[in-house]
């Protein structure tokens, strides 16, 4: 049978704009300022007969272990039964400049296999990070946004994840993380995207307003600046640092395809130079049907239903100019003119880079 039609959206960019200039804060990170990845284990109890089940090992070893810290001894034959509870992964963002007694938002995700954690509650438990250190402390009741429900004939529904929920503000830092920031007398941008243009613009806008030489290039997406040692002088002066503006130099030619939805995005400094380009397309068809074959009289055969296929293949072909200053939605058009799917239209436009027909960087998604 035939192929259903694609349908292409063209998201086309090929009109000039006006760069507006855009501050350095959204352009740029200073160097050190990041924030850090927190992990930590659990328990969390007090759910409505969701937890884990008996055979969770680590389960069962936690609540024992934890049971026993708080001066209650579990016989070493006796099994808990764990409806109630379950061992989950805690993960956290701990932000920069962040201080012991501030709270942060923490992800509880569970680690066995209980089906909700809804109404649970996370007991007292520590966040390290990549260094092994304890950095919060977290413990809460949980918000869970997913939710499921489970018939007695073993059918079930379930609506988003019922089995990962948040605490918001659920964790205490306990430790903070040093920062070169108060310690250093020049600071570092980190471009977001590395563009030579942006790096050569944003040194001169720095210099321009803050003074000749103050800042200079590393390399294409990083600058130094120097910058007051005192740290409510720099914090100032970084405060009108990232708020200076700039033009960002343009991104680079590109054209985005998605072959799933059929997407196509096109940069707007996209070119295509004069081409020809030939499609010729397949088409197979298959129609299934079944007829009764009758025996011949006086035969002692029986009466059958005998499946009957009928196959016809036809050859479609077209074929359409490209000429210079076409632009790329005039090609999707054209592409699709002729019936051509969007794997049609990325083995075109594949072949137009092949033959340096088309000026472009082609990301297939």
């Amino acid at each position: 049978m035939h192929a259903p039609a694609w349908t292409l959206i063209v998201a086309m960019l090929l009109t000039p704009v006006t760069v507006s200039a855009e501050r350095i804060k959204d352009l740029a990170s200073i160097a050190g300022v990041r924030s850090n990845q927190l992990i930590g284990y659990g328990l969390v109890v007090g759910l409505d007969g969701t937890g884990d089940s008996t055979s969770q090992p680590f389960t069962v070893q936690s609540l024992k272990n934890m049971l026993a810290q708080l001066g209650v001894v579990v016989p070493p034959g006796l099994k808990p039964q764990l409806k109630n509870a379950a061992a989950v992964m805690i993960s956290a963002e701990l932000p920069p400049f962040v201080k012991p007694g501030q709270t942060i938002d923490i992800t509880v995700s569970s680690l066995g296999n209980s089906k909700s954690l809804r109404g649970g509650t996370l007991l007292m438990s520590p966040l390290k990070g990549a260094d092994g250190q304890v950095y919060a402390i977290a413990q809460g009741s949980l918000v869970v946004s997913g939710i499921g429900a489970q018939g007695s004939d073993g059918s079930s529904v379930t609506v988003n994840i019922p089995s990962v929920g948040r605490i918001p503000n659920g964790a205490t830092v306990e430790r903070s993380v040093p920062s070169p920031f108060d310690s250093s007398d020049a600071i570092v941008l980190n471009l977001n995207t590395a563009d030579f243009t942006t790096t050569s613009r944003m040194v001169k806008s720095i210099n321009n307003t803050m003074g000749p030489d103050t800042a200079s290039a590393i390399d294409g997406s990083s600058i130094s600046v120097r910058a007051p040692l005192d740290v409510d002088k720099k914090v100032m002066f970084v405060s009108v640092l990232e708020n200076l503006t700039l033009e960002p130099g343009e991104a680079a030619a590109r054209v985005i395809i998605n072959a799933r939805t059929g997407t196509v995005v096109i940069g707007s400094n996209v070119q295509v130079m004069s081409a020809a380009v030939s499609h010729g397309s397949l088409s197979v068809t298959i129609a299934e049907d079944t007829f009764v074959s009758q025996p011949g009289a006086f035969s002692d055969g029986n009466t059958a239903v005998v499946p009957r296929s009928d196959i016809r293949i036809a050859e479609d072909s077209g074929a359409f100019m490209i000429k210079p200053g076409t632009s790329l939605g005039e090609i999707v058009n054209a592409v699709n003119s002729v019936g051509a799917s969007p794997s049609d239209l990325i083995a075109v436009l594949d072949a137009l880079k092949q033959a340096g027909a088309l000026k472009a960087e082609l990301i297939v998604m």
